[in-house]
Order: structure tokens, then C-alpha cells, then sequence
């Protein structure tokens, strides 16, 4: 069988494209580890967070604070309204 073969031109564009490809590869696998290690840094944050906030809610009881001067409001207790069952009227005959 006779072995033909592409110019070296195109060659070397193919090599190159393949190279590019490999490269954005790792770039890709590098970012989305770095995106994995902030998305676990962030949830130790926020569990943090929420930890500290029971802290506060335990001294002061359920409070709004305003994290630019520290003020704070507290949270109204939200009564739910008094349900009442109401009969629907049966349609008239038509």
C-alpha cells in the first residue's frame, strides 16, 4: 500500500491546534480545581456564619442588623391568621 501524506504545512497546523486544545485542557482541569478548593472555602464561611448568628440570636433574640453601622431592629414575630373553613354554596340548577 502506498503511504501518502499531507503537506508539511498542514501538518504543523494540525500539531499546533492539538497543542492549543491540550493547553485549554489544563486550564480548564486547573481552573475547576481552584473552583472546587473556593466552593469548599465558601461553604466553611458560610457554615461560620450561620454558627455566629445562632451566637447572636441566643443574646439578643432574633434580630435584622445593619452590617454597615451595626444597629439592629428586631424580628416581629409573624402570627399566622386564624383559618376558617368556609362551606361553598352548591350551584344553582340551571
Amino acid at each position: 500500500m502506498n503511504k501518502t501524506k499531507i503537506t508539511p504545512e498542514q501538518l504543523q497546523t494540525i500539531q499546533d491546534q492539538q497543542t492549543k486544545l491540550n493547553n485549554l485542557l489544563n486550564q480548564i482541569g486547573y481552573v475547576e480545581a481552584q473552583k472546587h478548593a473556593f466552593l469548599h472555602e465558601f461553604a466553611d464561611v458560610n457554615m461560620k456564619v450561620e454558627e455566629y448568628k445562632k451566637e447572636l440570636e441566643e443574646q439578643y433574640g432574633q434580630i435584622n442588623i445593619n452590617v454597615e453601622d451595626g444597629t439592629y431592629t428586631e424580628i416581629e414575630e409573624n402570627k399566622a391568621p386564624d383559618l376558617k373553613i368556609v362551606k361553598e354554596e352548591e350551584p344553582a340548577n340551571v
